[in-house]
């Protein structure tokens, strides 16, 4: 609650800054009664929700010089130059964007960058000055020792303190608001104010994303809440910050936890954060403030771990490099850290959880986004354009060693292309965003662009795909993120997927379940519900064959040629339980494609390391938020 009177305080400063920035009553509200509403969402809106301009400590430092006006206009459709004058254009726009830029030293190395040196009192501060302006690498390197140094609690004080800082603060806010507005256009593209929380205590990634519902009206009415770089901060402070931000405004704030493979086994605890038993009411208001989770990104995919699950031949997705340490050092990961880390068993934990204090703090959607710095949200393989400015395309980047805080231990090919948010909303607006990320009616997927539907209920039919299936969906079931209540019979769903009309062909469709069996042990099953060609791809031994491989490492390419466009079943748990609490996901499979180090090898004309040869080529995905099936002593 004390930052959120520091953020009241500072609204003289926010008014001497400027108030309204010429935006309609349209643009700069929360989008509500601007457009006519669907009776449901009928197609997915594409975001990401996770994208670092020049506003950024480290994506500044980095060397990116697009500000949120050049990410804005990129998202939408616009052909940008990148920072290394690079012409950067998606094939398609995107439908809304949330630019989450670092709220600690918000535009604060760019201060430092533009202040006169002899005014550089701190030795400390001057010397980074100093290597920022000496090189784009040198100011690479200093960007490491500052990521460091903030893990480590070593920042220099001028440069750490949210309060000292809060008139420059309140600047950038405010303008960063302004132009938000001036690019909303309700029911076309939309975009929602946030920023990024950036706990990371002792190099452990507890970062969120915070997004607001709201118009500037009441954004403008609150600072951006950052990591005050004590040991002592912990995220209920954050949502102290949220829940006083929501009583004072009557606005609403959500908070996107990220990266939780770099966390050391800390972001999905069976306790609180500080060790003490897990309470009822902690876990509710996790769960509140906290209805999705970012399954995928550059960073890695946070899914599923091959130790975690064994039998699980597809668990070790995006997970090379990241398995290795926390944000700051990549040698710190134990085996015992795992089960903290991925979403899957997070959720089998909240199962867990649920049955000792009645509270599920982990019933949550998953989305994927970008957490790109370059302030362009590029989530495809042929169209990557790097973590950060420091490797944006270029012949040999794949191969390079690369890590936030130090120079050792990853490379660059562990990074992913990113990936994106998928949002059933029933138009295109601030607050029918927002409620469809509360409500948990969202998906993630690893860049491609294939559409995700999941219906559960008890009395769908065998042929439901013969009438109108979305509205029954809705009219006698749950959709994704949705939970039912157990009416002693098998639950059944209905489940579609579509190929991305610009993508590959889709091999098979999952489901993945988790429960708590009546020893109170945690388990998994893995479920192929739907497969191309299934008249010649047989199961054996429990497993469907592989689907095959069309890719010419050569040029780089694939053919559709295996596969299928579109998958559709019905299908029914055959290993229910009455009484059994469970969550069930649906994770849609492309056949093998290029990942986006091959077609750099094809564009420069580089030879891959023998490592990066042997991961070029992936079988991207979706991951479906889940649906949980309660007790009636639980309820939905």
């Amino acid at each position: 609650m004390r930052k959120f009177m520091i953020s009241v305080a500072a609204l003289s400063l926010l008014s001497a800054c400027g108030m309204g920035g010429g935006a309609s009553e349209d643009a700069s509200g929360d989008g509500t009664g601007t457009v006519e509403l669907a009776e449901f969402p009928e197609r997915p809106l594409w975001g990401d929700t996770h994208l670092h301009t020049d506003n950024s400590f480290d994506a500044f430092g980095f060397g990116a010089r697009l500000g949120p006006e050049d990410a804005l206009r990129f998202a939408s459709g616009e052909e940008v130059i990148s920072t290394t004058g690079v012409s950067a254009k998606l094939s398609r726009p995107l439908d809304f964007l949330v630019i989450a830029d670092h709220a600690e030293l918000l535009g604060g190395i760019r201060r430092l960058y533009d202040a006169p040196r002899v005014m550089i009192r701190d030795e400390t501060m001057r010397k980074w000055y100093d290597m920022m302006h000496e090189s784009p690498q040198e100011s690479q390197r200093a960007m490491s020792e500052i990521i460091a140094a903030a893990a480590a609690n070593t920042l220099p004080a001028g440069m750490n303190d949210p309060e000292a800082n809060a008139e420059a603060i309140a600047g950038v806010w405010t303008a960063h608001l302004d132009t938000l507005d001036r690019f909303n256009r309700p029911g076309k593209f939309t975009t929602l104010a946030g920023y990024e929380y950036s706990l990371v205590p002792g190099g452990n990634n507890l970062h969120r994303v915070v997004v607001f519902r709201d118009g500037s009206e009441k954004t403008k009415q609150t600072l951006p809440f950052g990591w005050d770089g004590t040991d002592e901060a912990n995220v209920s402070q954050l949502w102290d910050y949220m829940e006083g931000y929501e009583k004072a405004t009557g606005g609403s704030v959500l908070a996107i936890p990220h990266n939780s493979n770099m966390s050391d086994g800390t972001m999905f605890e069976l306790t609180k954060h500080d060790g003490g038993p897990m309470t009822a009411e902690y876990a509710r208001r996790r769960a509140e403030h906290e209805p999705i989770v970012e399954a995928t990104q550059i960073k890695g995919d946070s899914e599923s771990h091959p130790f975690l699950s064994p039998n699980d031949e597809f668990a070790s997705f995006g997970d090379v490099g990241w398995e290795l340490g926390n944000l700051t050092d990549p040698s710190s990961k134990e085996n015992g850290m795992f089960a903290g880390e991925y979403l899957r068993e997070a959720l089998k934990r909240g199962l867990t959880i649920e049955q000792q204090t009645g509270v599920n703090p982990y019933q949550f959607g998953m989305i994927g986004s970008t957490d790109s710095h370059t302030a362009l949200a590029t989530g495809d393989e042929d169209n990557f354009f790097g973590k950060h400015t420091g490797n944006e395309p270029r012949g040999e980047r794949g191969n390079e060693a690369q890590n936030l805080g130090t120079r050792k231990g990853r490379f660059a090919w562990n990074y992913l292309a990113g990936g994106y948010a998928a949002v059933w909303a029933r138009a295109n607006t601030r607050a029918e965003i927002f409620d469809a990320m509360e409500r948990r009616e969202v998906y993630a997927t690893t860049g491609p662009r294939m559409v995700v539907r999941l219906f559960a209920g008890f009395d769908f039919a065998d042929d439901a795909f013969d009438g109108d299936w979305v509205r029954d969906g809705y009219a006698n079931g749950v959709p994704m993120g949705g939970a039912l209540v157990d009416e002693g019979k098998a639950p059944r769903f209905v489940v579609s997927a579509l190929k991305d009309p610009e993508g590959a062909n889709l091999d098979r469709v999952q489901i993945v379940k988790g429960w708590v069996d009546a020893s109170g042990n945690t388990q998994e099953r893995i479920y192929d519900i739907a497969w191309s060609d299934p008249a010649n791809r047989l199961m054996s031994g429990g497993k469907l064959p592989a689907v095959g491989d069309t890719v010419d490492r050569a040029k780089a390419t694939y053919e559709n040629s295996i596969g299928a466009a579109e998958l559709n079943t019905v299908w029914t748990d055959p290993d229910y339980r009455e009484g059994q609490n469970a969550f069930y996901y649906v994770r849609v499979l492309e056949i093998p494609t290029p990942r986006w180090t091959l077609f750099d090898a094809v564009r420069f004309g580089v030879e891959l390391s023998a490592e990066s040869a042997a991961n070029a080529v992936s079988q991207e995905r979706a991951y479906s938020s889940p649906v949980w099936l309660n007790s009636p002593k639980t309820g939905a």
